[in-house]
This record gives C-alpha cells, structure tokens and sequence, in this order.
C-alpha cells in the first residue's frame, strides 16, 4: 500500500509532487493543487496559505479562473488528474462538466444522465466528493425543488457561483431549474 500524504485534506500518494497556486477570488483565496498531469484540486483556503509552487497545470487553472470570475469564461480547459476516484465518481463529474454555463439541474436528472435512476444517493455524493469544484460545475446541481442543496465550498458561495453565471435567474433567493 502506498503511503499517502494530506494536502488541504485531500489525500495523495507520497511519491506525487503537488504544485500550488492561490487565487484570490471573489468567494474567497483558493488553492488550485496540480501534479505533473493536470489538476488535483480546488479547496477554499481556511487558516494558513501554503507557499505557492507553480506549474503549467496550476498556472492555466489560475488564468482561467481569473477569466471566469471576470464573466469571459464560461467553459474550461485543463487537464484533470483524477488518479485514484473511483470509475463511478469519474463519470459522474464527466457529466457534470456537459452542464451548461448559466444551468441547473437536478440531482435526478443526473442520475437520469447516468442511466439508472436509482444511483440518485451515489450520484449525489460522487457530486459531494468532487475535488475540483467551479471547474467540474457541481454547484449547477440543486434539489429537485429548485432548493439549493449542499456544496463543499458553502451554501453562500454556490449562491454565488449561480449568480455569477446568470445574474437575472439566480438573483436574491430565486433558484429554479433548467428542466
């Protein structure tokens, strides 16, 4: 068994070098960890800012975020590291990532985007563990009520990625869904 190291709370294998840049955005300071073959992780920085050490992975991610944030991106471009996830859990943040800019949907319908309805628990909760929020769109999943359902990053700050991407639909406490 490998030896594992945590880094922000997200587990990797010792022997993998993690590459860190911190963006200062609008929900709060982000770190953005890549190793050698793409992104890692977003995690919202609580307490100590670790050192930066940038690579190419961390440096587009940062770009591109920066663009996001400004309103000029509303899709990515990065290469992911997923190594370790389970199959299941890849393929549901693949789905994830066809959700358009500006969009909601249910955890139902995703589910339904899997092909088995009943695998709405185990949707639900590889949407929960993504590591790379905002660039995987897991906060474009919401209750089949149109109610704002859990976030790794907050509540508040899903609200705010919402409006972000669709200022007239998201405003104050109107969420709704793109059926």
């Amino acid at each position: 068994m490998k030896k594992s190291a945590l880094y922000l709370n997200i587990e990797v294998p010792e022997s993998e070098t993690i590459y860190i840049e911190i963006y200062k955005s609008m929900i709060g300071d982000l770190c953005i960890g890549a190793s050698d073959l793409g992104l890692r992780y977003i995690k919202l920085i609580k307490g100590k800012t670790p050192e930066p050490i940038p690579n190419e992975h961390t440096s587009r991610a940062l770009m591109q975020l920066t663009e996001y944030f400004s309103g000029e991106r509303n899709e990515f471009n990065l290469d992911l590291d997923l190594n370790g996830y389970t199959d299941f859990s890849v393929r549901v943040w693949q789905k994830l990532k066809n959700i358009p800019y500006g969009k909601t949907i249910s955890y139902f319908q995703l589910a339904k985007e899997m092909g088995d309805v009943k695998c709405i628990r185990a949707a639900a909760s590889a949407n929960g563990r993504n590591p790379i929020p905002i660039i995987i769109p897991c906060h474009r999943v919401i209750g089949s009520d149109g109610s704002l359902t859990g976030f790794a990053l907050g509540l508040d700050i899903k609200r705010q990625l919402l409006t972000l991407e669709n200022p007239t639909k998201y405003k104050d406490n109107q969420i709704s869904l793109d059926l």
